[in-house]
């Protein structure tokens, strides 16, 4: 999704311990649709940290993190088949937000937002139970924020989406770029 922005990146993971951040967030009363954020700060910032002066100046670094939120309640990444077919059930029929925080380092600026996307999924009939149960067969919701993606068969247990696509699967791409061109000028 970043080769939409720009072709010359380089994917860099570092061991943040995102669950105590979580958990740590959550005890100071940080709303849910802005956990991702701070994690999305967190990774952004530890990177950052790793380069020298020069680089700093010279390289942006984008951390991002995407929640799955009803009900001011996050929907992380399933542990196990049932935990994805109650998390899939529990999200149909409603309208969830799926709210992508960014953080954006390059030289001194930092910039740091969360776009938000409501996606409804469709009622929980028997055919959106046969879906589930399919979906979580084949071992897609395991990686993923809410159990699905809308970018595979996920796609068919959503009714509609009010916001931006590329949000849903993960990093809001228009808007980055934006937020880029901004920074660099």
């Amino acid at each position: 999704m970043l080769s939409l922005v720009t072709d010359r990146f380089e994917v860099i993971t570092v061991d943040v311990d995102e669950r105590s951040a979580e958990i740590r967030m959550e005890e100071e009363g940080v709303p849910a649709l802005r956990v991702s954020e701070g994690l999305a700060e967190l990774k952004a910032k530890a990177v950052f940290d790793t380069l020298s002066d020069l680089e700093k100046e010279n390289t942006v670094v984008i951390g991002a993190d995407t929640s799955v939120v009803l009900d001011n309640i996050i929907f992380g990444k399933p542990n196990d088949r049932q935990e994805a077919v109650d998390m899939l059930s529990l999200l149909s029929g409603k309208t969830h937000v799926v709210a992508t925080g960014v953080a954006v380092f390059a030289g001194s600026k930092v910039k740091i937002f969360t776009e938000e996307t409501y996606v409804e999924f469709n009622a929980l009939d028997d055919y959106q139970r046969e879906l589930i149960e399919a979906y979580c067969d084949g071992g897609s919701p395991y990686d993923k924020a809410g159990g699905y993606g809308i970018q595979d068969k996920g796609a068919l247990l959503v009714k509609c989406i009010n916001g931006d696509y590329s949000n849903v699967v993960g990093l809001p791409v228009p808007r980055l770029a934006r937020e880029i061109s901004g920074m660099l000028k």
